[in-house]
């Protein structure tokens, strides 16, 4: 069931708010402008140095053995990525040679979901209306359940154990005669699901655990008595052989509660996945018997490592592709803050007409027209002076476009205001 609370705002209390927030927009919009420069230059750069590493890429035939006429080279080679290191998570005693063992933490909690809805009052009041609602899913980390809004979810979240994430990375990762430094170990995104077996005596123990947490939030519960499981010949069991009431373990999977098909609040699931060993292309600059990043003339370093097998172009074509989507994700949020941080900056205008909300709504949207205009022609005006900059032919293209812009929304905005202003006298 849905809880609402309600909070009014007075007209004095909302000028105040609103003047305050001028700073605050002053201080975004100067944010705003920065990231757009920087972005630009970014990007400027970034093309530059996949251009400069392109040209000086050397395509190796494979690296099954270190090419010393190649030492120091930028080379794009292909290859398998192996390890004979043995990652071993020491909570619950699992072991296995693999390039990455990781373990990944889910809880089930009450999450708190919040909708507002505002509305003005003739006099300059505003009144917020907030509902809340609830509702159970599987997180990754527990929630505070004390700061719920509504007194009858309040301490509603428990655990049942607290485990944290882990990643084990293999320290010694072999690429036909070579060795893969640090980042490119962690580029390799080979992951399969990783079977647990845990022993029956830690299966007993957790269970005996979890079942205390659990009786301590649920209350006493009453369990039937069930064979235990019998160790195989390594001595292990799962818990699905003993079937223990607590811990359940099912392939990747160890499940903190009573019935996994049915998860309780406080449950928890523990899931496990390996990087295996596999076919991957590397580009980066060879140093001796391993890699190390290329670094371009203008000081912007590279390398990277891709699954599977591909040549220099198709790399750096993705390299480029993913270097422009970047750009035009931050060029468009770099926009949007502009804007965003105008409507602050004269929002108080809107406000002080707040005494009578229909004027106010007109007086709002008018100003909202005139800031986004604004923000858009100011982006555009330090896009292009940042690439006159770094590009000075793309940089005039987009002054001139800017200008336009301009020219638009002054003299044929003034001769629609005349013309309008005309028709009505008549």
């Amino acid at each position: 069931m849905a809880y609402t609370e309600t909070k009014t705002t007075g007209y004095g209390t909302r000028v105040k708010n609103s003047c305050g927030s001028i700073v605050t927009g002053i201080v975004l919009f100067c944010a705003a402008t920065a990231l757009l420069w920087w972005n630009e230059g970014r990007a400027v750069k970034t093309a530059d140095m996949l251009e400069e590493a392109e040209g000086a890429c050397v395509e190796l035939a494979n690296a099954d053995k270190i090419d010393r006429e190649h030492e120091g080279d930028l080379v794009c080679v292909s290859g398998f990525a192996t390890t004979e290191d043995s990652l071993i998570d020491e909570q619950y005693g699992i072991g296995v040679k693999a390039i990455s063992l990781q373990r990944k933490v889910e809880y089930y909690q009450y999450v708190e979901h919040s909708e507002t809805k505002k509305e003005d009052k003739l006099g300059g009041k505003q009144v917020e209306t907030t509902t809340y609602t609830y509702k159970k899913d599987w997180v990754s980390s527990p929630i505070e359940s004390g700061e719920f809004h509504d007194p009858a979810y309040q301490n509603k979240n428990t655990v049942l154990a607290t485990v944290e994430n882990q990643d084990l990375w293999a320290q010694n990762v072999t690429f036909g005669a070579y060795k893969l430094n640090e980042s490119l170990i962690h580029s390799i995104s080979s992951k399969e699901a990783f079977d647990v077996t845990l022993s029956d005596d830690m299966l007993k123990q957790i269970d005996k655990d979890t079942k205390t947490a659990y009786e301590r939030f649920y209350g006493a519960v009453t369990t039937t008595a069930k064979p235990q499981a019998v160790p195989d010949s390594t001595g292990t069991a799962t818990a699905e052989a003993s079937a223990y009431d607590f811990i359940h373990v099912s392939k990747n999977e160890i499940y903190y509660g009573r019935t996994p098909a049915a998860p309780e609040v406080g449950d928890v699931k523990v899931t496990f996945e390996v990087v295996v060993p596999a076919k991957v292309t590397v580009v980066a600059q060879t140093a001796e018997d391993t890699f190390k990043p290329f670094k371009a003339k203008n000081g912007k370093t590279f390398q990277t490592l891709v699954m599977g097998k591909k040549d220099a172009a198709e790399i750096f074509e993705s390299e480029n592709s993913a270097n422009s989507t970047w750009t035009w994700i931050l060029r468009i949020a770099g926009i949007f803050l502009v804007v965003f941080s105008l409507k602050m900056i004269f929002g108080f205008i809107e406000t002080i007409l707040k005494v009578v909300p229909f004027v106010s709504n007109i007086v709002g949207w008018g100003v909202g027209i005139v800031c986004t205009i604004v923000g858009v022609v100011w982006s555009l005006i330090v896009i292009a002076v940042a690439w006159i900059f770094y590009r000075p032919l793309l940089g005039i293209a987009l002054l001139v476009i800017a200008g336009l812009l301009i020219w638009l929304f002054a003299f044929k905005g003034k001769d629609k205001i005349k013309e309008l202003a005309t028709k009505k006298s008549e």
